[in-house]
Order: C-alpha cells, then sequence, then structure tokens
C-alpha cells in the first residue's frame, strides 16, 4: 500500500518540487498550503508522514506540530529557513524528529523521508521484544509499555529506547546516538540528545531513572531503578 505524506508548505515553487519527487517514489501526497489547513487534512486523512514548514500562514509550524503530538505520534520533518539553533530545538521539544534546512537538495530530504518510513515499518531487530525493568518494547508495532499500560513514544523517541535497552549497562555517547538516530549527515548536536531523552524520561514515569546520565560520557540503561 502506497503510504501517504502530507506536505505543509507555502511557497508553491517548493512545494511542487517536493511532490513531484515523493510521487515519483510512489508515496501518495496531500498538500497543505497553511497550518490550518495542514491540521484538517491531517484529521481527514491517514497520514504517514509530515513535511512541516515552520513560517506558515494562519497558523505557524510550531502550532501544528504541538497541536498533531496531542494525538498522534506520527514522523514529522521540519522544513525551515532558520539556522538558528534554538529554533531547531524547540522543534524537538515539541516533539519533531528531524529537521532539514533551507535550502536543501531534494534528494537529501527524499531520504530523511525513508529513512523515517522504512524503519517506522520494518523489523530489523533480532528479536520482536525488548524489556528491561518494567518497559517493555514490542518492535513489529512499534509499542511500548510501562508497568503493562501502553505508552505513546515518538519516533524517535521509540528508537533512542530501544538502543538504550539493547545496550543495557553500557554506556552510549551523544555522538553515538546521533550517528545511530539521524545519521552521519545530521547537523545537530548533543542539545538534541538531551531535548528527546527529556522527553522521553518525561513518558517513563517512575521509570525515568533507568535512563542514567553519565557526566562528559553520555547515557545508559539500567534495569533497576
Amino acid at each position: 500500500m502506497s503510504r501517504t505524506i502530507l506536505i505543509v508548505e507555502d511557497e508553491n515553487i517548493l512545494r511542487e518540487i517536493m511532490k513531484d519527487y515523493l510521487l515519483e517514489e510512489g508515496y501518495r501526497v496531500i498538500e497543505a498550503i497553511d497550518g490550518k489547513q495542514a491540521v484538517s487534512l491531517f484529521q481527514e486523512h491517514e497520514v504517514d508522514l509530515i513535511l512541516l514548514d515552520i513560517m506558515l500562514p494562519e497558523l505557524d509550524g510550531w502550532s501544528v506540530c504541538r497541536r498533531i503530538r496531542k494525538t498522534s505520534n506520527v514522523p514529522i520533518i521540519i522544513l525551515t529557513a532558520r539556522s538558528d539553533e534554538d529554533d531547531t530545538l524547540l522543534g524537538f521539544e515539541l516533539g519533531a524528529d528531524d529537521y532539514v534546512t533551507k535550502p536543501y537538495r531534494p534528494l537529501i530530504l527524499l531520504a530523511r523521508v525513508k529513512r523515517l518510513l522504512e524503519s517506522r515499518h520494518t523489523g530489523g531487530h533480532e528479536s520482536d521484544t525488548l524489556s528491561g525493568g518494567g518497559i517493555s518494547i514490542h518492535f513489529p508495532s512499534r509499542t511500548v509499555s510501562i508497568d503493562g499500560t501502553s505508552s505513546d513514544l515518538t519516533y524517535t523517541e521509540f528508537e533512542i529506547l530501544a538502543y538504550l535497552l539493547q545496550n543495557k549497562g553500557i554506556i552510549i555517547s551523544r555522538e553515538q546516538l546521533i550517528t545511530k538516530i539521524w545519521g552521519y549527515d545530521f547537523a545537530g548536536d548533543d542539545r538534541t540528545v538531551n531535548s528527546h531523552i527529556r522527553n522521553l524520561r518525561s513518558k517513563l514515569g517512575t521509570h525515568a531513572k533507568q535512563i542514567v546520565t553519565v557526566v562528559r560520557s553520555g547515557y545508559k540503561f539500567e534495569d533497576e531503578l
């Protein structure tokens, strides 16, 4: 089944270029030219990924991301002409999974789209399930349970938790996490990782302490609180 991508971009030329590349790859494309239309279309359609511009009329990209994250963990790639690190971190804090700075090469953007969608829909893990303490991950459905209760994680939060669980007791540096989750070409820094770890811990409740910060080294997952 063809996967559906929602493009939220008010610049017609950029939107058409993205659309053409995605259609050539066999994706189904839905287009929105402002923030309000984006939220409306997302509610009306089954969307697999969102390409979200920040500077939008009616409702900016931050607000769109915030509203969608209230009900869905669909992968979101932020598209921004801004290079300010604080803007990038805000996007991650709101639950965005990746970002691409304008101007960008369409093939680079397409590669980011494929990475998110392929990781979301394929396994690639030795076991279907993984657990530590009261946390359990089921890879085929990409679901997480905490003490038997389901918890909604974004794509990136899920990947970070899975990687730490797979390496229980081992210190994982921030550089390792960036390479594993976002790839070698990612332009983010340590604060990107910190932001996602903070969001992840907030969803783990009393188990947040199982993700241990190792000063000047990184993070590790411990079975016991």
